[in-house]
């Protein structure tokens, strides 16, 4: 699910093609204040002025000028410390000397460590047990002291305020204090002197709405004319929620993939300003965020976390839906504190956030040759994945997926299959065969009888299975067949083998002149666990 959602104020602006309406007298009396704090801000005895550099790759893609406001670049990898710095460095004395705490998914901490560390204070750092060990480990390196809590920001902020209470310390908020969200106005002050030509709108990622307020408010006072575009997730939209209804809710629960943007219920000032000042927002799915991943490594080399992909894959969004060529936007990338082991799922999943790859349940009689006249049918696309397990004796049922350039071709395929007599089911919005059937497609069968288990290597290049199987001799009944492509160079596929009696020595030659390298996994003790 992906939605662009328009609420008011901001229906008053118009379609994307004119410019917003001028912000009414009580929304210039927020942006003029918010402006002073901004232009006196004290940011940078700790951040740097990041770079703001185009998107070629995907910009050509898009037809649009895409520009990235790189926060991924901050000593901390995220905007962060802007706001932290600009509230610590205010506080007096005394303040300091007791110390201070915040709660955080993680990179709030990091800004607020690397602060307390320069400011020479104590720093109490609250953040929920799911925060990435990534930013957990960051936060001891600075100095602070951790303290894990609950499942969300919102767990977390309310054991810090009973700790802040308990110990006497300064609370240092992430998103709801003038200070803060001065501090990270000074993205958009940058922004704007980086570049004065012409700008159509700017992507905010929206967690608690610090960001999202002081850019807003810095935009709206010099440059009103400039869209600022509230970013969420379908299921972490509380900003989105609070302006539709003219209050903020409380949401029941958020999605934990994006975490630095997973709170429950936003602060009470950045509401005050985005409510008048944001003039759109737009949700983005999982899928999508894993894409805007990979777009940003294939423009930058680097690796977004998925907070940080949020402006990029709503700025994909925008411009698909509102067909708006020749534009010129700004993402910004607000954070690049991405754990390793999430890569995995990263990469998974960028392809159907893209639709660069399409899923089907296939069902082909269970005679010889279907197999191989099946494959034939696919032609020369790219097999990303092909899992089946002989499980009757009349029809075969087999989970392939297929790299695909269009984000309709998945339906053009799977009326082709259909038209040449194979019963088809597409799968590429379906979340349980994504998540959990592709990886259990096998299991034992009472029909794989003299069953012989191979592992084979070969290139990975496009054809390589169909000629693989073209090897085989048409008498020779693959029982089990397991592959996926993993990006590397070699394909490797787990094979199930019955070949009649009489033919052991046609195959024991066809293994020894095959191209291909393999290994007999037939006396597996997790073959026999598993599958015999």
């Amino acid at each position: 699910m992906s939605a662009t959602t328009r609420l008011p104020p901001a229906a008053a602006s118009g379609a994307p093609s004119e410019p917003p309406a001028p912000p009414g007298p009580r929304a210039q009396r927020i942006a003029a204040d918010y402006l002073k704090r901004i232009l006196t801000a004290r940011v940078y005895d700790v951040a740097r002025e990041t770079a703001l550099e185009p998107a070629r790759a995907l910009s050509r893609r898009l037809g649009v000028h895409v520009l990235l406001k790189r926060e991924d670049q901050q000593p901390v990898f995220s905007f962060k410390l802007r706001g932290a710095y600009n509230k610590m460095v205010r506080l007096d004395a005394q303040a300091l000397a007791r110390g201070v705490i915040c709660a955080s998914a993680g990179n709030h901490a990091q800004g607020v460590a690397l602060a307390a560390r320069r400011l020479g204070c104590r720093a109490v750092i609250a953040m929920p047990v799911t925060t990435p060990r990534l930013k957990v480990d960051a936060v001891h390196a600075l100095g602070g002291e951790v303290v894990l809590h609950g499942d969300s920001y919102s767990d977390a902020y309310e054991h810090a305020l009973g700790l802040q209470r308990a110990q006497d310390l300064t609370f240092v908020h992430p998103f709801d204090d003038p200070d803060v969200i001065a501090g990270q106005g000074t993205v958009a002050m940058e922004i704007l002197r980086q570049h004065q030509g012409p700008l159509d709108a700017v992507f905010v990622p929206i967690g608690g709405g610090g960001l999202v307020a002081g850019v807003a408010a810095y935009i709206k006072a010099v440059r009103p004319e400039v869209r600022v575009i509230g970013v969420q997730t379908v299921d972490s939209d509380a900003m989105r929620r609070s302006v539709e209804q003219g209050r903020r809710v409380t949401l029941a629960d958020v999605g934990l993939f994006s975490d630095g943007t997973a709170v429950k219920q936003v602060g009470a000032e950045t509401f005050r300003v985005a409510r008048e000042l944001v003039d759109d927002y737009v949700l983005v799915d999982t899928d999508a965020l894993c894409a805007a991943v990979k777009d940003m490594f294939q423009d930058t080399r680097s690796v977004l976390e998925p907070a940080g992909a949020l402006p990029v894959a709503a700025l994909k969004q925008y411009v698909e839906r509102h067909k708006c060529k020749g534009r010129t936007f700004v993402a910004i990338t607000s954070g690049a504190n991405m754990n390793f082991d999430r890569l995995r799922f990263v990469a998974e999943r960028a392809e159907f956030g893209e639709r660069r790859e399409a899923l089907f349940a296939v069902t082909i009689p269970e005679e010889r040759g279907s197999f191989r006249r099946f494959c034939e049918l696919i032609g020369p696309r790219a097999v990303t994945e092909f899992n089946y397990r002989i499980s009757d004796a009349q029809v075969a049922h087999v989970f392939v997926g297929l790299a695909i350039g269009r984000r309709d071709e998945a339906e053009r395929i799977e009326r082709h299959f259909v038209r040449h007599g194979f019963a088809t089911v597409n799968l590429t919005d379906d979340e349980l065969a994504k998540e959990h059937v592709r990886h259990m497609v096998g299991g034992r069968s009472e029909l794989a009888v003299d069953e012989r288990l191979f592992r084979f290597q070969f290139p990975e290049r496009p054809g390589a299975l169909a000629r693989f199987l073209a090897t085989m001799a048409p008498s020779w009944n693959i029982s089990l067949f397991h592959y996926r492509n993993q990006g590397a160079d070699y394909g490797r596929i787990l094979v199930g083998l019955q070949v009649p009696r009489g033919e052991e020595r046609a195959f024991a030659q066809f293994l020894r002149t095959l191209a291909y390298p393999c290994v007999e996994e037939t006396g597996n003790p997790i073959y026999a666990l598993f599958l015999r």
